[in-house]
């Protein structure tokens, strides 16, 4: 099957991830992907199990002649849904472009236009995906999925291309929380380190990302009729505007790039009774994120000494760790390989500190060693996302080169 029809008969099932929902994976459309997967991958000559919350693992032998050398087992990981901002089914289509601005939705006056996208300049003469513009493209990380089972394909037609053991896994729910791959067995895959590819164009690398957490922040506040409400009345919902206006104005994702961490309130609720935020914090080193964790909680202290025991409490939620943690020293190899790899089919690498989190964070955080690599897409999480064939078709490249140098390897 060629890769771009693989790709669209992806983006055709609507993977769409729902927060809050309760349940794992949170929309049906990923275990009916998760089926498709799994028995595409047996005709590919892999074995397969279907483990719980729809996660697929499939194992691709060694085909490694010589006995005497071992070569690492490597996974490559990809997520199955897809961001909730648009929840509509995606209409992918191939767009030949030959420049200038692309037309959407000629009825609903939909353009991506150069100006606001100057990257679609280096993409003229080539075919590019593009959505009807009503919805998400879906190539995070529907791409990446092309490009792995590409890749098993052309292992499949081409035996001679000699590589290890081969571990392909399809998580649910990235997008809300690294879910599926929080609920992966990493030490049942026995591999020996692991790679996403789950971010943008043709050449980043990420072996770098956040530290983030979340807080739930619960104000309690004391009603009271307006008539008598002098000396009584509590309002939570002031509670809460006090306690965010508190938060330093100038550490806003709005204000921040690069390495700058920042504060963020992302979700408010309540009435005058209790009120309710949602607080993000994000942080690349360390010691930036523990700061950011005891002001949360000594301004939440400050605010029960000034209007009572009780009128705040919070809930730390931890959301994944900066996976440069887990590549260091010995663990570092991976991004040494990919980086050859990426040179050697004539890609000039370049490293991204990642202003978000990846499944290869979690994976990290747990001792399988995950760098990110690019999976060719632009503008993930927007109507405006598009995907380069030429980019698609270099990402699967990647992969096979990357398992015939790791093939040459004896990791004993």
């Amino acid at each position: 099957m060629d890769i771009v029809e693989r790709f669209l008969n992806y983006t055709r099932i609507n993977t769409t991830a729902v927060s809050d929902a309760g349940k794992l994976p949170s929309s049906s459309g990923q275990t009916e992907l998760a089926n498709l997967l799994a028995g595409e991958l047996r005709d590919l000559g892999l074995s397969v199990e279907m483990r719980d919350h729809s996660i697929v693992v499939g194992t691709l032998p060694s085909n490694i002649k010589d006995a005497s050398r071992q070569a690492p087992v490597i996974a490559w990981v990809a997520h199955m849904d897809t961001s909730g901002e648009y929840d509509t089914d995606t209409k992918a289509h191939v767009v030949e472009y030959q420049g200038g601005d692309i037309v959407l939705n000629k009825a609903l006056d939909i353009v991506m236009r150069v100006e606001e996208f100057p990257e679609l300049k280096h993409y003229e003469g080539d075919r590019i995906i593009v959505t009807d513009g009503t919805s998400l493209l879906g190539a995070d990380n529907k791409s990446a999925i092309a490009e792995v089972m590409h890749a098993m394909q052309v292992l499949q037609d081409n035996p001679q291309i000699e590589h290890g053991e081969v571990k392909v896994v399809f998580v649910p729910d990235e997008e809300i929380g690294l879910l599926g791959a929080k609920a992966l067995d990493v030490p049942s895959l026995n591999a020996d380190f692991a790679y996403t590819l789950d971010c943008c164009a043709v050449g980043e690398i990420v072996y770098e990302n956040w530290n983030a957490g979340e807080f739930h922040i619960t104000f309690r506040g004391q009603p009271a009729h307006p008539m008598s409400a002098k000396g009584k009345l509590r309002n939570a919902i002031l509670y809460a505007q006090q306690y965010m206006g508190m938060l330093p104005a100038g550490e806003r994702p709005e204000h921040t790039e690069n390495r700058e961490g920042y504060y963020w309130v992302k979700g408010i609720q309540g009435s005058v009774a209790s009120a309710k935020i949602v607080v993000d914090i994000r942080d690349f080193t360390v010691e930036g994120y523990d700061k950011r964790r005891n002001f949360i909680d000594t301004l939440a202290a400050s605010f029960n000494r000034l209007h009572g025991e009780g009128t705040v409490s919070v809930e730390y939620r931890p959301m994944y760790r900066n996976a440069a943690e887990g590549l260091k020293g010995d663990n570092f190899y991976p991004v040494e390989l990919a980086l050859e790899a990426m040179k050697a089919i004539g890609v000039e690498p370049y490293a991204i500190p990642m202003r978000g989190g990846y499944d290869g964070a979690v994976l990290s955080e747990k001792g399988l060693p995950c760098p990110n690599l690019f999976c060719g897409a632009h503008n993930f999480h927007s109507i405006y996302e598009f995907l380069p064939v030429a980019s698609l078709n270099k990402a699967s490249e990647m992969v096979i080169e990357i398992l015939k140098r790791a093939a040459a390897v004896d990791k004993r």
